[in-house]
């Protein structure tokens, strides 16, 4: 057990009598004592609503929330609070751009491009919105290692294009795509890029000046944080000119019988007593995270994923997908003559914790040429043993279902 795991109560366990190995922080990731306590002590000392009460209990807890705000706009490098808008995940928060930025703009002619490797969430929203204004959806296409050619991406991106919407990195083949030059394409063209962080934030160092893009989104749950809290980054002027999706209490100005107006920036599209807590726990994840660096993390992510695909090429019947460089931390194959989910429930009886399935990305898939692949996704509390005892289970599985070893 390395050094951070013993932070994660979770994993002092056992399952179905082995040691817990947790490979599946891409699903969601385990939780550190620091950020279920913040969460405990929100509960235990002034849980509270936020933004209408003046008595003590009200002001600590807004004084919380908004102070989690400000530390995610530090963390992500957003110019202003204005910019960081509180969802319940990356899917509300794409489909909030869907809804509220790209229905009200896009009409017949326009294109919204995106990849054959998104995640559903990351797709379904503008298929919708295609439907919606009668914009056309476009794919850029993947390389044969799932990777992006910008010389063909330049090619697909044209003066049509008025949405690129793409995750930085992908939950399959764990591909790192070039999040920058492709803001710049777009730029060019006069459109707007949306950016799925829900495996990148977490993992690596997001600035969203630095990418220069016009939205990012991620969830809290896959970062250390408690689940149903998310994140929607959008430039400030962009954000201006969007309606809001929810309306009710807290996102208003003022309420007339026949009108009403809305709150400025942020909490226009924050209606509804909000996810306090978890804004809380948010805060504490991004403290911890910060204390092991961000750049640590990715380059710990980057070596066990090197390790992994070492160790897997050593089994026979074994396929990866996905490129060998430039890919964060997971790994997903087949194994021959063995169904995934058998896979999964083979290394489960040993401890092992993996994802199998389409993963919500059945396009990707059917691209693939396969149904469902399992997946092994790996956190700072993992280390080289958890591989090896990933492949020491598979070994297992082979045995199992009857396969020989050579």
């Amino acid at each position: 057990m390395n050094r951070y795991a013993q932070d994660f109560p979770i994993l002092n366990q056992e399952v179905n009598g082995h040691p817990l190995v947790y490979l599946d922080s891409s699903a969601t990731s385990q939780k550190p004592f620091q950020v279920i306590e913040a969460v405990e002590k929100y509960y235990k000392e002034y849980n509270s609503n936020v933004h209408r009460g003046v008595h003590t209990l009200g002001s600590r807890a807004t004084d919380a929330y908004e102070g989690a705000r400000e530390r995610v706009r530090r963390f992500i490098g957003a110019r202003s609070e204005k910019e960081v808008i509180f969802t319940r995940g990356t899917t509300s928060a794409l489909n909030l751009v869907a809804h509220s930025y790209a229905r009200a703009r896009l009409g017949p002619g326009d294109e919204i491009v995106l990849t054959p490797a998104e995640h559903h969430s990351n797709l379904i929203p503008w298929q919708q919105a295609a439907k919606a204004t009668g914009a056309a959806l476009k794919y850029l296409p993947l390389e044969p290692d799932g990777t992006l050619d910008l010389n063909k991406a330049k090619e697909a991106i044209t003066e049509r294009t008025k949405l690129l919407a793409i995750a930085q990195v992908s939950n399959v083949l764990g591909t790192i795509h070039p999040i920058r030059e492709l803001a710049d394409l777009v730029h060019q063209q006069g459109g707007v890029i949306v950016v799925d962080g829900a495996q990148s934030v977490p993992h690596m160092k997001v600035d969203v000046q630095e990418l220069d893009v016009d939205f990012l989104a991620f969830s809290g749950h896959k970062m250390m944080a408690p689940t149903g809290i998310g994140v929607l980054y959008g430039r400030e002027s962009l954000l201006e000119g969007m309606e809001p999706l929810e309306y009710g209490g807290e996102m208003i100005d003022h309420v007339d019988l026949y009108e009403s107006t809305w709150k400025e920036l942020p909490w226009k599209f924050e209606g509804g007593t909000p996810i306090i807590a978890g804004a809380v726990g948010l805060a504490a994840a991004i403290d911890y995270l910060e204390s092991v660096g961000m750049d640590n993390i990715h380059r710990h992510d980057k070596e066990l994923a090197a390790y992994a695909l070492k160790r897997l090429e050593e089994v026979e019947g074994i396929t990866v997908y996905g490129p060998r460089e430039n890919r964060t931390g997971l790994v997903t194959f087949n194994l021959e003559g063995v169904h995934p989910h058998d896979v999964a429930t083979v290394l489960d009886a040993e401890g092992i914790a993996v994802r199998a399935g389409h993963h919500c990305a059945q396009p990707l898939m059917r691209w693939l040429g396969v149904t469902a692949t399992v997946r092994a996704s790996f956190y700072l509390y993992n280390d080289e043993s958890d591989i090896d005892r990933l492949v020491e289970g598979i070994r297992k599985t082979k045995e199992y279902f009857g396969n020989v070893l050579r």
